[in-house]
């Protein structure tokens, strides 16, 4: 019997450099003979692609969506991404590395904006049918130099006309309490320094935790 693959993801607020640490980690575990699956949120199958374009992309309805409206379509994505792409690929004992998962929802569609967390606890467990994470490395940093990061790459998603510093500190501040909460999932790292301590930084957490 194959033995169940580690599931591992990347969280953090704007600009905290999720895709591009789960892009190294997932290269460094391959260069280990890990086989690796990387994906991201939301995203990751064709409903996955077609949610976020709608839920970031599209002017005059992703910055106009009921907060509602917003939680289900990312768990609607979320539920396909699981059935699809995560769960199969752990249970041929593949890793999985995936940008943003259910934390995402908890920090942006509950403490940003303002969706009963009980309520969307219970939808995240519908979606992934309880499938957690056995790692979480949030990539923490000053909201003002995630968006300043997020201001130069130029390509515009709903956020970007999101002028409140308060919006993202409630999301940073959501993902401290998220990590405070579980410390046996969550691990913190510095995204406010270079790609390159950031990613030494994951790696000695992944090697402790996972490749003992």
């Amino acid at each position: 019997m194959t033995a169940r693959g580690r599931f591992v993801t990347l969280e953090g607020p704007e600009g905290s450099g999720k895709t591009t640490a789960a892009r190294h980690l997932a290269e460094w575990l391959r260069g280990r003979g890990v086989a690796t699956v990387l994906t991201h949120e939301p995203g990751g199958t064709p409903l996955g692609d077609e949610v976020r374009r709608i839920v970031l992309h599209m002017r005059g309805m992703s910055d106009d969506l009921d907060p509602r409206a917003d939680a289900l379509l990312f768990a609607a994505g979320r539920a396909q991404h699981v059935a699809t792409v995560i769960r199969p690929a752990l249970e041929r004992g593949e890793w999985v590395v995936c940008a943003r998962y259910i934390d995402s929802s908890l920090a942006y569609q509950g403490a940003g904006y303002g969706n009963d967390m009980a309520d969307l606890r219970r939808l995240q467990e519908f979606a992934t049918a309880g499938l957690r994470p056995d790692l979480t490395l949030l990539l923490d940093l000053p909201v003002d130099v995630g968006l300043e990061r997020t201001r130069r790459r130029g390509e515009w998603n709903r956020f970007e006309d999101t002028e409140e510093l308060a919006f993202f500190e409630q999301v940073r501040g959501a993902y401290l309490q998220l990590a405070a909460d579980e410390p046996d999932r969550f691990e913190i790292v510095d995204g406010s320094g270079s790609v390159e301590d950031a990613d030494a930084a994951i790696r000695a957490v992944v090697e402790r935790r996972l490749l003992r």
